[in-house]
């Protein structure tokens, strides 16, 4: 067993959820924004052996797009499609005016990195803008460390099934367990939720909470996956150390970042 990720985890979970529920969407974006940095920093360095980064378009990008969501959270949504084509303009133009010091690959995996950190993070602070958001969020982060948990502990200890090479020591019957996991703790969640007077949710919604926990669940999965394949075409086994027993920050939040757009379009839909 590991004590490190363990206590991490002991550590970590209440302080995040401390500042969701006493923190304002303002104070949210910025604890965001730092994470995003984080992230970046992260980023760069895993992908800086297979390519040059520009890091100062990264980093400003980040800054910029959370500064602007700080100060007036009700046109965040709209950040980052303003965003992109004037990150593309400067980072093409880049190219340009350093006379091809930097390539087109440089410019692919600088503007991955800005769309996968900064944009999806950007997502976290959008479902804290719609009507009962914070409740929301939390629900994110459980269905993600939830899923994450209990697919981790399973494939440890029952595991026999691998099956992709993305992730070596991920097996079939963790990421089952993961899923169904993500199902009973949504259904718990919303109830209890249900219970004070927070929502009123009939047997037929529950029905679809359920359904969407599971989607979401195989969603962080696949941002799991996705993270892992990144650090395995850099040959590079976490993207840091920061979170004993974890790795970097990074490694932390891939699901999670990864279903934060996927909720959001979610809630509005419904």
């Amino acid at each position: 067993m590991d004590i490190k990720r363990i206590l991490t985890a002991l550590i970590g979970f209440p302080l995040v959820i401390l500042l969701i529920i006493l923190g304002t969407p303002q104070v949210i974006n910025l604890a965001l924004m730092i994470v995003a940095i984080i992230c970046m920093y992260e980023y760069f360095s895993v992908t800086k052996k297979i390519c040059k980064p520009i890091k100062w378009v990264g980093y400003v990008s980040t800054l910029m797009v959370f500064l602007v969501s700080i100060f007036t959270i009700e046109t965040s949504k709209s950040i980052i499609l303003f965003a992109l084509p004037i990150i593309l303009l400067i980072l093409f133009l880049h190219i340009i005016l350093t006379d091809m010091k930097y390539t087109f690959k440089d410019v692919a995996y600088t503007l991955l990195g800005i769309i996968y950190v900064t944009g999806l993070l950007t997502s976290l602070g959008l479902i804290t803008t719609v009507n009962n958001g914070k409740y929301f969020l939390v629900y994110t982060m459980l269905i993600a460390w939830g899923t994450d948990v209990f697919a981790y502990f399973a494939g440890r200890y029952f595991g026999k099934h691998h099956f992709s090479k993305v992730s070596p020591k991920k097996t079939i019957e963790g990421c089952v367990t993961g899923a169904i996991s993500a199902i009973i703790i949504g259904l718990i969640y919303f109830t209890i939720l249900n219970s004070i007077g927070q929502f009123n949710i009939d047997t037929k919604l529950f029905i679809v909470i359920g359904i969407t926990s599971f989607i979401l669940s195989v969603i962080s999965q696949i941002g799991d996956l996705s993270a892992s394949s990144i650090k395995r075409f850099a040959d590079c086994k976490d993207y840091g150390t920061l979170l004993p027993g974890h790795g970097g920050m990074l490694d932390r939040i891939d699901s999670l970042i990864f279903i934060a757009p996927f909720v959001y379009m979610i809630i509005k839909l419904i």
